[in-house]
Parts: C-alpha cells; sequence; structure tokens
C-alpha cells in the first residue's frame, strides 16, 4: 500500500514544486488580494484596457458596463487630475519608463476616492512602447489623514513652508501668505532663496543650512528687512523630503517689547541722572556730565548751555558756558564748535530762554537752519553735524532757568518720538534741579567763603621774615566756617602768628570764629608776658561776654634780642589750646612736630584751666607751619597716621620756595573736595647777615612801628 501510495502522489507533488513561476505567480496573486492591490494592463497595440475585479470595484464599474478603454479610466477621473495624470502616463510611454501618480476617483455616487497607482512600460525590440502594465490601491484614508493635517496646517496662526532638497517650496499655508504678503502660487514651486533674497547671508540662511546639514532643528528669531519688515520665531526642522519651516510673526511681541525696554531705559537714565547728579555740586562738572548720560540714550548729541545767576530776565543774554558730546566720534569737534559759536547768537535758544517752552524742529531741521543762518562758524559747524531734528529745553530752576538742554538726532535716527519728547522733558525737570541746587550751593559757598576771607587779612612783612597764608574752604557750603589763621607785629617789634579752629562747621561757626579772632587780635596787638598770657586773657574775655564758643588754637611768638641777632637765632614762644602740634623744617630738611609733654585745654571749656608755655630757639633759614587739622584728619584714618603723612609730606618739600611749598603741601594732602576748612600760616626765617630778599615782601609793617 505503502508502494503504491507513494506512485499514487509523487507526479502530483513533483509537478507543483518544479513549476516555481506557478508558485510565485500564486503567492503574488494572494499578496496583492490582501492588500486590496487591483491591476491594470494596457496594450497600446490594441488600445484594451484590462482591469481586475479590485480595480473594478476602485473605480465603481461593473464588469459588464467598463468598456476596457482609456477614455473610460479618464471617465472616472476627477476632472483637476485629467491633465496631470495624463501627463505622467504619456511621459512613462515616451520614456519606456516607470508611472507613478496620485489623484481622485469620482464614483457615481458622486463620492471622492484618492488612489495610488505604479506602472512600468514594455518595450519592443525596437523601442517602442507596446504595453504598460501596473497596479493601484486606495488611499482614501491615508489621504483623509493628510487632508486633515493640511486642513489643520492652513488654518493654524503659525506659518509653515516646505522645501524640498533643492530648497524649491512644495507647500505653504494662508499665514505664510499673510505674513509675507504673497500668494502661494508665487511660492510653491519655486526656489526660497529666489523668492526671499534678503534672507541671503543672513543668520537665517546659517540657521537653514545649518539645520540640514546636521539633522537637528533651528529656534531662533530674527528680522527680515524690506520688504516684510517683520519680526518672526522660526524653527527649521529638517526632513526626508528637506526642510520644514514654522515661523510666528512677532513683530507686534517686538514692538511691546522694545517699547517695555526703552521705557526701562527711560527710567534707568532718570535715576541714573538723580543718582549721578543728585550730589554734584559743581554745575560745571555737572553739565559734562549730564552731556554724556543723555547721549545714546535719548538723542545723537546733547549741548547744556548754563546760564548766569545776574541774567537779565526777558533777554538771552548771560549764556556763560557750554558743553557738548557726540555719539560719533568724529562729529564731537563739530558739535563744540556749534555749541560755542551759538553763545552770542541763536533765535531757537532764545525763545526757549524767553518763553520757557521747549522749541523743537522736528524734521527737515537742517535745512531750515541753513535757511536763516549767516556764513560763519555757527553755519559750518550745522552743516557738518546734517541734524534731522533738534530739541531745545529749558532747565527750570526755582527762579527761573538755569541752563538749556539741546538735543539732536542725525538722519538715521530720525525725528524724535512722542516717548522721546516725554523722556527729555522728565530728564530737564531733574538736570534743572540738579543745577540749581549746584547755583545755590554756590552762592552759599561764596556768601561764606566771602564772609571768612573777609576777617583773614594779608600778614605783615617783617624784616627778613617771610610769611604766607593759605586758606582751602571745605567741599560743602555747610562746611564752611570756623578755622582762621593771624599775623600780627607787637610795638616791641615781635611777631605774633595764630591759628585756630572753631567747633562747628556750618555759618555760625564763621560767625564765632569772628568774635573769637577779634579778641586773640586785640590782645595780642599789645606787649604781654607772652603767648600763655594771650590765651588766659582771651579766655577771660570770652568768660565775660558769656560766650559759648568752643575753640582750639595756638598763640606763638617770633622774638629776638641783639645778640641773638648777632648769633643768628630767633626764639619761638608758644602755648597750644588743644590744636594739632606746629611742625619745623631746619635748614638742614629735618622734621620736627612741637608736641609739648602737657596737652592744655581748648578755649571755652574753663576760664581757669592752667596754660602752658614752650619755647624753641630756631636758626635761621628754617620753616615753622602752623595748620588746622583739616590738613591731617580723615574720617577713615587715625590722627597719627595723618602727622606721620605731614612729616613725609614736608620732607619732601623741604628746600623749596615758601609759597611753592605751602602749595604743594595742599596738593599733596588734601582731597579733591575736602570735608573741613583748612588754614595755614608758614614762617621762613631768612638770614639777617645779608641783604632782605624779594621773597620776604616790601617790609610791610604797622604805622609807627620801625624795626632799623
Amino acid at each position: 500500500m505503502s508502494n503504491d501510495g507513494g506512485d499514487a502522489t509523487e507526479p502530483a507533488l513533483s509537478h507543483f514544486l518544479g513549476d516555481e513561476d506557478e508558485a510565485h505567480r500564486t503567492l503574488l496573486d494572494l499578496a496583492v488580494a490582501a492588500a486590496g492591490i487591483g491591476t491594470f494592463d494596457w496594450d497600446l497595440t490594441t488600445g484594451s484596457l484590462t482591469w481586475d475585479e479590485r480595480l473594478l470595484e476602485l473605480f465603481g464599474y461593473d464588469p459588464t458596463e467598463f468598456a476596457q478603454t482609456i477614455e473610460a479610466f479618464n471617465a472616472r477621473l476627477h476632472p483637476d487630475d485629467l491633465d496631470p495624470v495624463a501627463a505622467l502616463l504619456q511621459k512613462a510611454i515616451d520614456t519606456c519608463g516607470d508611472y507613478s501618480a496620485e489623484y481622485r476617483v469620482v464614483l457615481p455616487t458622486g463620492t471622492l476616492r484618492w488612489v495610488a497607482a505604479r506602472g512600468r512600460a514594455l518595450c519592443d525590440e525596437a523601442g517602442n512602447t507596446v504595453r504598460l502594465l501596473g497596479s493601484a490601491w486606495d488611499i482614501s484614508e491615508r489621504q483623509a489623514g493628510q487632508d486633515r493635517i493640511a486642513q489643520i496646517i492652513e488654518q493654524m496662526a503659525i506659518g509653515f513652508i516646505a522645501m524640498d532638497d533643492d530648497w524649491v517650496m512644495t507647500h505653504v499655508n494662508a499665514e505664510t501668505e499673510r505674513v509675507t504678503g504673497i500668494v502661494r502660487d508665487e511660492l510653491i514651486g519655486h526656489c526660497f532663496w529666489d523668492v526671499f533674497p534678503a534672507a541671503i547671508g543672513t543668520e537665517f540662511e546659517t540657521r537653514y543650512r545649518r539645520a540640514v546639514s546636521s539633522g537637528q532643528s533651528e529656534v531662533f528669531e530674527a528680522f527680515y528687512p524690506e520688504p516684510l519688515n517683520v519680526w518672526v520665531e522660526v524653527r527649521a526642522t529638517p526632513s526626508p523630503e528637506g526642510l520644514l519651516l514654522y515661523f510666528v510673526d512677532i513683530t507686534e511681541r517686538r514692538a511691546v517689547q522694545q517699547r517695555a525696554e526703552r521705557a526701562s531705559e527711560r527710567e534707568r537714565l532718570l535715576n541714573l541722572i538723580t543718582e549721578e547728579l543728585g550730589g554734584e555740586l559743581d554745575a560745571d562738572g555737572a553739565v559734562g556730565r549730564l552731556t554724556r548720560l543723555v547721549v545714546p540714550a535719548v538723542a545723537d548729541m546733547s549741548i547744556v548751555t548754563l546760564i548766569d545767576d545776574d541774567r537779565a530776565a526777558g533777554t538771552h543774554r548771560g549764556l556763560r558756558s557750554s558743553v557738548s558730546w557726540h555719539e560719533d566720534p568724529g562729529l564731537r569737534a563739530a558739535a563744540d564748535a556749534y555749541a560755542q559759536s551759538r553763545l552770542s547768537d541763536n533765535a531757537v535758544i532764545a525763545q526757549a530762554l524767553e518763553t520757557g517752552q521747549t522749541q523743537l524742529l522736528n524734521g527737515n531741521a537742517t535745512a531750515q537752519a541753513m535757511d536763516v543762518l549767516r556764513p560763519g562758524p555757527m553755519r559750518d559747524a550745522v552743516s557738518a553735524l546734517a541734524p534731522e531734528a533738534v530739541a531745545v529745553l529749558p532747565l527750570p530752576g526755582r527762579t527761573g532757568p538755569v541752563g538749556m538742554l539741546t538735543l539732536a538726532n542725525g538722519a538715521e535716527r530720525g525725528p524724535f518720538t512722542s516717548e522721546d519728547l516725554a523722556t527729555m522733558r522728565h530728564v530737564a525737570a531733574r538736570a534743572g534741579l540738579v543745577l540749581d541746587n549746584a547755583r545755590l550751593y554756590r552762592q552759599q559757598r561764596d556768601l561764606a567763603e566771602g564772609f571768612q576771607r573777609s576777617l583773614l587779612t594779608p600778614p605783615p612783612e617783617p624784616d627778613h621774615l617771610q610769611i604766607v597764608v593759605r586758606y582751602v574752604p571745605a567741599g560743602q557750603a555747610v562746611q564752611v566756617g570756623g578755622d582762621w589763621y593771624d599775623a600780627l607785629m607787637q610795638p616791641s617789634g615781635a611777631t605774633v602768628l595764630v591759628i585756630g579752629d572753631v567747633v562747628g562747621h556750618d555759618v555760625a561757626a564763621a560767625a564765632a570764629m569772628g568774635q573769637i579772632r577779634s579778641i586773640v587780635r586785640t590782645i595780642g596787638a599789645l606787649d604781654s608776658e607772652g603767648p600763655a598770657a594771650v590765651i588766659r586773657q582771651t579766655e577771660r574775655v570770652m568768660a565775660t561776654l558769656r560766650s559759648d564758643i568752643l575753640a582750639t588754637a595756638i598763640v606763638a611768638r617770633l622774638e629776638q634780642t641783639e645778640q641773638e641777632r648777632a648769633l643768628g637765632l630767633t626764639r619761638l614762644r608758644w602755648s597750644n589750646a588743644g590744636h594739632p602740634p606746629p611742625a619745623v623744617i631746619s635748614s638742614d630738611g629735618a622734621v620736627r612736630l612741637l608736641t609739648t609733654s602737657v596737652t592744655d585745654l581748648m578755649l571755652g571749656v574753663d576760664p581757669d584751666a592752667l596754660r602752658h608755655e614752650s619755647q624753641l630757639t630756631l636758626e635761621r633759614d628754617a620753616v615753622v607751619l602752623f595748620y588746622s587739622d583739616g590738613l591731617i584728619e580723615r574720617r577713615n584714618q587715625h590722627l597719627d597716621d595723618g602727622l606721620d603723612r605731614l612729616q613725609r609730606t614736608l620732607a619732601g618739600l623741604a628746600g623749596r620756595d615758601l609759597d611753592d611749598l605751602c602749595d604743594e603741601l595742599l596738593a599733596r594732602m588734601l582731597p579733591d573736595a575736602p570735608d573741613d576748612d583748612v588754614a595755614l600760616v608758614a614762617v621762613r626765617l631768612h638770614p639777617q647777615d645779608r641783604p632782605r630778599p624779594a621773597q620776604a615782601g616790601p617790609k610791610r609793617v604797622p604805622l609807627g612801628l620801625s624795626l632799623d
């Protein structure tokens, strides 16, 4: 049975396994059927078009009604797809190549079905296409998904551009048309760089090419210039076909951001003016800083012009100085030339000054100025600066303008905006307050300093004695007041030297200084027992007058006998009431502080306090220096450190002319704006065995006193 069974089945199995082509066709048929793919065979020689059942089903044909012609195929195509599909078929025929198409089929019910088709042309031995074989399948579901995506993309408030590997745009949406102002027919099918040439060489090109080469998305913000003038936020994402661009128009957002930034910058500017100029009590220094603060924050150029305190009301005279600044270093000389030349005559300045109102030329300013300016330095400067817009604002003080602020923009920056003008007015208001404070400070300081200087008379010029005095007011007006010096001669011919400092730093201290100086001067002008006696009597007078003045002081006397004169010696006697010690520079350059073992009380504490007197013999050509504590005291420095510094400085100045020594000493010891007044009295004892030197002066002595 087994043999019979084997003989019966073996030929059938051998036949099936041997026919591999039939097996492959069977498997292919099964796969095609499973995938829902229909097939077609178009015989170009006979014109017969053969479809299988699946393809007939896809096109909605009953087998009995399909005419097996290309016309029957075309009859079911959507009208918009007819020409494109025909062109693709013809191309395959002409080239004996492959055919690929996606198109819409209109079913008898009116329903649309999307179909994808692939085919291949077959040629005869002469190379003529005789047949076109292919397949087609339903892609409606896929296309529906794509349509939904396309609809979403179309309706997005985000611009979308799809490009192929050659940078040709294959898809855009409505937002792209809106942002670019270009219809999609002028975008799709065109090279991106041809349509948007302004992107070449910018961040757009750099980022797009980097996304393609790296395969990584690039996200950035950039500005596309004319003709779009638009800020966009872009995401450039590589795709298998090329590059996808998603972008959002952020022009308004950037404008809001820029307005906010400008507002913040204006606020910072106003705060800077308040912070940097608020404590500025020197008008000229404030003006220089102001011109640099507003450029380029508000304008390309600024000029600040100050007005004299005694300017006649209703006139534009009294413009005493102008300081300028320009953003362009190459135009700063022209700005300065314009600032100085307009002091003499400028109609706009005069009008702003007289009316107290802002004067504005907010466009074509150069042409307007050139029409009225006469040939000269001002016209030349305006021509070089070429301003497009100019604003002149008064700087308001308490009783009227204290100056004028001129701001100008060039053609590139253009006219001032309403925000710019508002900022300018705020700047002018704050700057005017600063300059008005500086003016009031100067007036108060001049008054206090003038009062104090009126009490500091020039010293006498005894024989062979050179006396130099100096007075430096404090850097703050309210600090002026308490320091004084004096030098006078007694009937005996002795020279009395006084240095003092009233407690307090104000105009009241200056008045108190005047009182105590008069007492000391009156008592010291008489021959007495010596410096200690002068201090004792001064204190008793103060007690009698019930004065509440407290002060430190040194009273010293230079005296000499005939024998001492012959030996070239002079005696220095002094009494110190709580004052910093005097310094002596000997002829060999050594510096010594005249400290004492006992420290006496300051004046005004105890009228019965014991007063001591010290004495030192000086050789000729020695220098004695008396000074007030402002020379050596600092808030962050110990008094001993100040005294050490004084000694070192004097040692470095030994041998100099006395005037030069005093000036250089002040320059080296004092800060730019000292916290306290400083008074100096310096005496040089010139040798008496030779003619009186010119430095000792014309021998000015009290009337009736002869030293011959």
